[in-house]
């Protein structure tokens, strides 16, 4: 029995997406065990059982990107396959260069972390109090722009990829 759950784990979305000498591997948790209770929230109650696994990057990357940007959370979506990032982070206008400057940074970091295939399906910014966008219009172009999809004040089932486990890549 210990063995199929072991093998089970290391099949979850963000395990598969790392190369196998990553540091991080340690790191992923299953289900959102690696989301802090406060921000688990974010996520409608519906979907968290949705989620094979999890890893805080912003801890993560800690070490050796102290002085830099770094993106909240990975999380690896079961009924898609996919992994999708997770910022929960102020909603105002003039944090859409930090937001957009973390999911870069991220990026950057995870380079030698993850598989040449492997990608984040989604990078999600969820609203971590009352939305402040005076533009809305105009800051949603921008983070489409850079990747980034603006969910408000929970993650929903329309913000999460719709592949289902077993669709090609």
């Amino acid at each position: 029995m210990t063995r199929n759950r072991k093998n089970h784990a290391a099949s979850t979305p963000i395990r598969v997406a790392l190369v196998a000498g990553s540091t991080l591997h340690t790191l992923v948790h299953d289900g959102l065990g690696a989301i802090k209770d406060d921000h688990r929230g974010y996520i409608h109650e519906s979907l968290r059982a949705e989620f094979s696994d999890s890893l805080d990057l912003d801890e993560a990357m800690r070490p050796e990107h102290n002085p830099e940007y770094r993106w909240d959370y990975l999380l690896g979506h079961r009924p898609s396959t996919a992994v999708v990032g997770l910022e929960p982070h102020s909603a105002r206008a003039d944090e859409i260069s930090t937001v957009i400057a973390k999911r870069k940074a991220a990026r950057d970091q995870l380079r030698s972390h993850l598989k040449p295939d492997a990608r984040i399906e989604a990078w999600l910014w969820v609203a971590s109090g009352k939305v402040h966008f005076a533009e809305t219009e105009k800051a949603r172009r921008r983070l489409d722009q850079n990747g980034i999809q603006f969910v408000g004040t929970k993650v929903l089932r329309k913000h999460l990829p719709a592949r289902t486990a077993g669709a090609s890549e």
